[in-house]
């Protein structure tokens, strides 16, 4: 879809904010957009909702207002909005012991872990020690023992290593063991039945028909494969080794993999940051006081981290402002996926941004769609 495609644009854009339709209409015509989705929040009142292209490539079905896609780590977003929630309810607090609530996490030295580590890619746990498949993910409950009885990598609290799948089986067991529910049910109850979110951890039963197929990078080798991996990143990134397509097979989306599994329309992740950002309420839901949204955004872990070999500003889940990744506010926060869909808050503007695509993109960091999206949003409230 590169040179002069023409694709046509649906839904509504405030002209405010006319940069960002043209900006997400350029990636279609320049930049090789298959199909996309781009919204933006002013708190609950949505100002940008917008989406084009095809959901599959291959027979040319379009995209429309609910595509569901795979939005890969923006799902940790999600999950750290989750995990507030739980905090404002008092089912536990970031400074609390992972033990205290899942006895045999205490293991090997992991005893005073607390949930703020935890949450913050500090825990030293990665990834498997032990050779593992993809279907190793898909039983939460089995990943989650195995992870509690193992040797971390580093010494809890010493560094930080992106826990690229475990962090989601991690969170998981904690809340199950401390509130009742899984991520996955806590998702589907909380901000799908209650808030009116198109937000899953997985995808739903019924959604086949809304899903959008994901495509590969065109050159996998530039969308930051590294050589010469230490053992936290062998670990993480390439035990087992992710396949891009893996999002389009059954088992991937009937399983609960919450860092990296939920489908989601942009809509709903921008409506979801835009509460974040101001109230903390969402469709009339209270989700958190601003108070606990900003004990959640605290930044826990600012350095080189272990596994992505890039400064991260790590806060209780979400991924901090680092280097301009989110625009021109050094607060913003929330998480990106890989491929190129992210989902953020702007807490000074009050102002939540998501964009989803299926053509997955060769960088890892700085995706050219999503930077042109951000950039054109800066420049409209400038």
């Amino acid at each position: 879809m590169k040179g002069d495609t023409v694709v046509e644009i649906s839904g509504t854009c405030d002209p405010r904010f006319r940069r960002v339709q043209e900006a997400f209409e350029k990636n279609f015509q320049t930049l090789g957009e298959k199909g996309a989705a781009v919204s933006l929040y002013a708190g609950n009142q949505c100002l940008v909702d917008l989406w084009g292209g095809v959901r599959d490539a291959s027979s040319n079905t379009p995209w429309t207002a609910d595509t569901l896609v795979n939005v890969w780590s923006t799902t940790k977003g999600v999950v750290a909005a989750c995990m507030v929630m739980a905090v404002e309810r008092g089912v536990f607090d970031y400074d609390d012991k992972v033990a205290d609530y899942w006895p045999e996490f205490g293991a090997a030295g992991k005893q005073d872990v607390t949930i703020a580590m935890l949450l913050s890619h500090q825990a030293g746990l990665c990834g498997f020690r032990d050779a593992a498949r993809v279907e190793d993910f898909y039983d939460v409950e089995a990943a989650a023992a195995r992870l509690a009885a193992a040797e971390p990598f580093w010494i809890p609290g010493t560094q930080s290593g992106y826990h690229a799948i475990t962090y989601g089986v991690l969170a998981s067991a904690l809340l199950r063991r401390a509130e009742g529910r899984t991520l996955r049910e806590f998702v589907r109850t909380e901000l799908h039945a209650q808030c009116g979110l198109d937000i899953h951890i997985g995808l739903p039963s019924g959604s086949s028909a809304q899903r959008a197929t994901l495509s590969a990078p065109e050159n996998l080798e530039s969308a930051g494969i590294m050589t010469d991996l230490s053992e936290a990143q062998v670990a993480a990134l390439a035990n087992p080794p992710l396949d891009p397509l893996q999002p389009n097979t059954p088992g991937w989306q009937a399983a609960e993999i919450p860092a990296a599994n939920g489908h989601a329309t942009a809509r709903s992740l921008a409506a979801l940051y835009g509460g974040l950002a101001t109230t903390g309420e969402v469709n009339g839901v209270k989700l958190a006081s601003p108070s606990t949204i900003s004990r959640a955004s605290r930044i826990q872990s600012d350095r080189v981290d272990a596994v992505l070999s890039t400064r991260a500003r790590w806060a209780c889940g979400f991924l901090g402002n680092t280097d301009g990744l989110y625009g021109a506010t050094p607060s913003s926060f929330g998480h990106s996926g890989w491929g190129g869909s992210f989902a953020f808050t702007d807490p000074e503007l009050g102002l939540g941004f998501a964009y989803t695509m299926n053509q997955m993109g060769t960088d890892l960091i700085g995706d050219p769609r999503n930077m042109a999206l951000i950039q054109a949003l800066y420049e409209s409230v400038d």
